[in-house]
């Protein structure tokens, strides 16, 4: 899968996880202190490592980032 296709079954998996960015920006900027550009600058796992949580499916291997350079190539 490449090219829209690709991006736009990348959107429909992310609804199904559901981010709750309210309360991502709450605990990065009320809970931790964070200004905006810092908790925007941040990575996910950045964010999940300060908060103390787990995150993802686990380490980045060549396999799921050859997976994620096929689903979202550079243009």
């Amino acid at each position: 899968m490449s090219g829209a296709g690709g991006g736009e079954a990348a959107r429909a998996r992310e609804g199904e996880r559901g981010l709750d960015w309210p309360g991502l920006m709450r605990a990065g900027m009320r809970g931790l202190g964070l200004k905006p550009r810092e908790f925007w600058d941040l990575t996910p796992a950045e964010l999940a490592l300060m908060l103390g949580i787990e995150f993802g499916a686990g380490a980045m291997t060549r396999g799921r980032l050859d997976a994620l350079m096929a689903e979202f190539p550079d243009r």
